[in-house]
Order: structure tokens, then C-alpha cells, then sequence
């Protein structure tokens, strides 16, 4: 990740850039319609059927009614078309939609695209219900991820 990048990336404290990203339900989702109403957790990963990836949504599928009972909505994000994304989610019974970000403007935005490969950077960012960024995380390599623990943790801060 070059240092622009890491400039870009929306902070603890920041507003968190809005956006509209397609969905695989069918419509489009919006960051700010969660204004007022429910705490977000926008999980960026770089590619669907990769290992680290697999394991990671798996992950967060097993332990969703621990981030919703949270009142947290889990919102992963990825440069994958939405009908990679729909067998994806599909193959791995996820509880969760998941977001293309196929022009890559949501991983531009929150300074996470690796532009070399043109996919994002695996990064989280817990965004309160007054849409601002209560905790962040980039990984420094793709085959890292965070584990459902630190991120429930990260959680308990919002109350």
C-alpha cells in the first residue's frame, strides 16, 4: 500500500465516505441509510473464492447474530461483479448481502484499492450510527485477516 493510500484512509474520528454500491439482493445499498439506525461494520476483501477471503465470510456468517444482536450491520465489499458475488455468498449460505464495488470508486474513496492489481486492501472500518469511523484496520498483507473476537471487541466501543 503506498502512503497516498494510507493519507486517504478514513481515520477513528473521520466521517465515513458515502457511497452506493450494488448488492447481491438486488438493490443497491446506501452508507448513509444506516444514519440514525444501525451501527456498520464495512469489510472490504480483495477477491470471492479465495482462501483467506472464504474463511474470513465463513467466519463472519458463524458468528452473525453475535454483531446483529450488537445492532451492527456487517457490510462486505469487494471489486467482484454481483453474479460472482451471488454464487459466492450462495456457496457459502451467507446470512449477509455483499457489495461490488466493481468500479472501484468505495476502495478509491476509503484509500484501500491496490492499484496495481486493482482489487482493495482487506480493511474494516466500524462507522457509529452518526456515521463517523470509530475504528479501523487496514491489513499490511491480504493472507491476514482479523478475527471475529477483535472486531466484537472493537464493537464494545461504540457503547
Amino acid at each position: 500500500m503506498t502512503t497516498a493510500q494510507l493519507q486517504n484512509t478514513p481515520q477513528a474520528g473521520s466521517v465515513a465516505p458515502d457511497f452506493t454500491a450494488a448488492s447481491t439482493s438486488g438493490a443497491d445499498v446506501t452508507l448513509s441509510s444506516f444514519r440514525g439506525k444501525q451501527n456498520v461494520l464495512l469489510a472490504f476483501f480483495p477477491l470471492a473464492f479465495t482462501g483467506t477471503c472464504t474463511k474470513e465470510l465463513i467466519c463472519f456468517t458463524e458468528d452473525f447474530d453475535q454483531f446483529a444482536g450488537r445492532g451492527v450491520a456487517i457490510l462486505p465489499i469487494s471489486v467482484d461483479a454481483v453474479p460472482t458475488l451471488k454464487e459466492f455468498k450462495n456457496k457459502l449460505q451467507m446470512k449477509t448481502e455483499l457489495l461490488s464495488d466493481f468500479k472501484r470508486e468505495v476502495s478509491r474513496s476509503y484509500g484501500v484499492l491496490n492499484e496495481d492489481r486493482f482489487y482493495s486492501n482487506r480493511a474494516y472500518f466500524l462507522i457509529d450510527k452518526l456515521g463517523i469511523v470509530r475504528w479501523a484496520h487496514v491489513e499490511s498483507n491480504n493472507s491476514e485477516r482479523r478475527g471475529n473476537e477483535e472486531l466484537l471487541s472493537a464493537i464494545e466501543l461504540l457503547s
